[in-house]
């Protein structure tokens, strides 16, 4: 079994390492799927599920929990919630979510799979989530997966699910219960499969979704009214044989729209055939004028622009990321960090703002192994020398400690590249960075 795991883990590194300039997949230390995209206090906090490593089919036990500013780095929040967090769940099974705030609480909607939509609630979107209600808000059918929630602009909140149907119910204002009975809509949308999307734009309504599988592309419809009928608009991204399944979230941001969906990128060097190890991707959205939207092609290995620049003079955490090689990211007593990290392994940021210029560079790290750094170099791995920051060993994994190291002066925009000068694999981690002046 270990030489099993071991064979696992060097092709997962290898996968991460042929992805790792691009900028889809947008997360590249975990296998993530289903997004569910929500804007919040100028944040995109993007909740997502979970393949596990050794995914073959659906191997789901938590929901996890990315933001960003710029929708270009994306900072890791580790586990937001799972399968546990409801006791009448069992291990495996949690599947697409979505989170929408109302009245100062966040409800974060999450199908068990053929054991209903639970509801959990948290005072703060990073949680902790809890159930209020002790069982499934809606246990109708086997066709309770995929919950998409929207409250409407007269306050009233709809919550849509389904495949290979489509069900609504009004939600009342305590989200957590609704009024009248489950819906299964007369008008099911054209080429509809699963993983609804459901939204208002000006004075149109939208459900996009992924389209019959397989392949899966994904499909969306219109309406002038909340609960249908939905005409058939078209095709935001065809049916491609790269794809098995696919799971649309739509967001405007900063004067943008976006929408997000995963590929196989990562897992595809892991196995020949098709196996549930799934990775987030965005691109950006064009609506026409009459509010139609224009198609896209499969994932693009590009992804989207920058919105914002990087702030290097404030603490940042390591696990912030536009790009990466063969790290991962795991959870501690005081937060998330960088682990998994071997020589010549590194991390992207993208857009850091040198306005002022920076003289030192300082680092939380945990180290066992004497002769380690971490190399900074600009706008490539291999890029001009900012400086070294040699780590000194701490005594301990778990261990921390603030380093620094002098850094030649810079100025401008550039993307920033942690290379990772191992002594020992695995004997390294990474928790925060920061310049100063």
């Amino acid at each position: 079994m270990k030489t099993v795991f071991y064979c696992l883990l060097i092709s997962f590194l290898f996968s991460a390492a042929l992805v790792s300039q691009a900028q889809n997949p947008i997360i590249q230390t975990k296998f993530t799927a289903d997004p569910a995209p929500m804007v919040y206090q100028d944040t995109v906090f993007l909740y997502t599920s979970h393949d596990e490593d050794d995914a073959k089919g659906f191997k789901m036990y938590n929901w996890l929990l990315y933001t960003s500013t710029d929708m270009v780095n994306w900072t890791d929040r580790g586990t937001v919630a799972s399968t546990k967090s409801f006791s009448w769940s069992p291990q495996n099974g949690a599947w697409a979510p979505q989170c929408i705030a109302r009245n100062g609480k966040f409800y974060l909607y999450c199908p068990i799979h053929v054991k209903g939509i639970g509801v959990l609630v948290a005072d703060s979107p990073y949680g902790p989530f809890t159930d209020p209600l002790g069982k499934p808000l809606i246990q109708n059918s086997i066709d309770d997966i995929d919950p998409t929630v929207y409250i409407d602009d007269d306050g009233q909140a709809y919550l849509y699910w389904g495949n290979p149907n489509l069900y609504y119910v009004k939600l009342n204002e305590d989200m957590i219960s609704y009024s009248g009975g489950i819906v299964k809509s007369p008008t099911k949308p054209k080429d509809y499969q699963e993983g609804p999307w459901f939204y208002k734009r000006k004075d149109k309504y939208y459900v996009a979704y992924a389209s019959t599988c397989c392949p899966e592309g994904i499909g969306y419809s219109m309406s002038t009214s909340p609960t249908g009928p939905w005409n058939y608009t078209g095709t935001l991204m065809d049916h491609d044989r790269r794809s098995n399944g696919n799971h649309p979230g739509i967001i405007d941001y900063k004067g943008n729209s976006y929408l997000f969906g995963f590929n196989y990128a990562i897992s595809k060097a892991l196995s020949p055939t098709h196996t549930e190890r799934r990775s987030v991707c965005v691109a950006k959205l064009i609506y026409n004028p009459n509010g139609t939207i224009q198609q896209l092609p499969f994932w693009s290995e590009e992804g989207v622009e920058r919105v914002a620049t990087l702030n290097p003079y404030q603490r940042t955490e390591a696990e912030t990321i536009a790009g990466s090689q063969g790290l991962k990211t795991s959870k501690g007593p005081n937060g998330m960090y960088v682990t998994s990290i071997d020589n010549g392994d590194y991390i992207k940021v993208k857009g850091v703002d040198f306005e002022k210029g920076a003289k030192e560079f300082m680092a939380s790290v945990a180290s066992t192994a004497a002769g380690s750094a971490i190399e900074i170099h600009l706008d490539s791995p291999t890029g001009a020398l900012l400086g070294t920051l040699k780590v000194k060993n701490t005594g301990s994994l778990a261990s921390w400690m603030v380093q620094s190291c002098k850094v030649s002066r810079q100025s401008g925009i550039h993307d920033v590249y942690f290379v990772f000068k191992a002594a020992s694999n695995n004997q390294l981690r990474f928790d925060w960075w920061q310049f100063r002046q």
